[in-house]
């Protein structure tokens, strides 16, 4: 029997770790992919507290020693159904379940497809859902970006780096990033805005990204534009399938909880990403971990 079971090793779950072991608990993580989430397909962290600049493995590799250093443990595997038994609760895995006095979801978020044709079918052959990762197999092409997010405008910039052309596609006539980001880009000679446009379909040669078709909002006409890779930052969804049975989330499937990261169910708290919040930053994911894993202690102590 565990004392505490995280789910997910990103910001939140390694802040988490942290504060839990250091106050005495027996904590494992369990992840199905590297520690650090997606701070390992962050290319630069500009607003991390005391750090003008770094990149986001870096980071991520830092926390996850720390999280560590008081004896907190991490397996791997996904978890598929989380199961309240009242005074101890199972966490199911693909290989293999576990038991725990208490449980912390800190998973995160995916993103958000833009469901047109062939977009599942590209996924590793031109479409891609990671700059940081794919960004320097198209070196000196011509590529896509989708959207007009803090996410779109930041991978559209880092690409730069590498390609001749972004395509950046905007289905609005405005952005919606931060000032001072939409300055860069439009700054940037690289990048191409298509205002009031939404991709459509893509067009394929030899089972690659050869063509983007896009279409007007307005209007609905469609043009095509060549490109060599799609990259979608449409926005997040939470990734709580796994808890579905438990209705500890809201109509968008984002968890809520109170302001001691527990949730309605007793002995089950949510932290970062996942949680229902106004903001969604490393930072506010860090302060969630920290919360949940001395609350967590206080639990069990009061449980005993």
């Amino acid at each position: 029997m565990i004392d505490l079971i995280i789910i997910g090793a990103g910001p939140a779950g390694l802040s988490a770790c942290l504060y839990a072991s250091r106050a005495g608990l027996d904590v494992m993580m369990l992840d199905a992919g590297a520690p650090g989430g997606k701070l390992n397909v962050s290319a630069e962290i500009e607003n991390w507290p005391g750090q003008k600049k770094k990149t986001g493995p870096e980071l991520a590799y830092e926390m996850y020693e720390h999280a560590l250093s008081f004896g907190g443990k991490q397996e791997y595997g996904e978890v598929t159904k989380i199961i309240d038994h009242n005074d101890f609760k199972e966490v199911i895995t693909n290989e293999k379940s576990y038991q725990a006095k208490a449980v912390l979801i800190a998973t995160g978020t995916k993103e958000r497809k833009m469901g047109i044709p062939l977009e599942e079918e590209l996924t590793g052959h031109g479409v891609s859902y990671c700059a940081v990762c794919d960004g320097p197999f198209f070196k000196g092409e011509e590529v896509a970006v989708i959207g007009g997010g803090n996410s779109a405008l930041e991978e559209a910039i880092y690409l730069t780096k590498f390609v001749n052309c972004v395509h950046l596609i905007v289905r609005r006539d405005v952005f919606r990033a931060d000032k001072i980001i939409q300055e860069h880009v439009l700054g940037n000679d690289k990048i191409k805005i298509h205002f009031l446009k939404k991709p459509h379909h893509i067009i394929a040669k030899d089972n690659k990204v050869d063509k983007l078709a896009i279409e007007d909002s307005n209007t609905g006409e469609l043009s095509e534009l060549l490109v060599k890779a799609v990259f979608p930052f449409i926005g997040l969804d939470p990734i709580t399938e796994f808890v579905k049975d438990l209705d500890i989330t809201d109509e968008h499937g984002y968890i809520i909880t109170d302001e001691t990261m527990q949730t309605k169910v007793s002995g089950i708290y949510a932290a970062g990403d996942v949680r229902k919040k106004v903001l969604r930053q490393v930072v506010t994911a860090t302060n969630d971990g920290a919360i949940a894993g001395q609350q967590i202690a206080h639990y069990l102590e009061n449980q005993n």
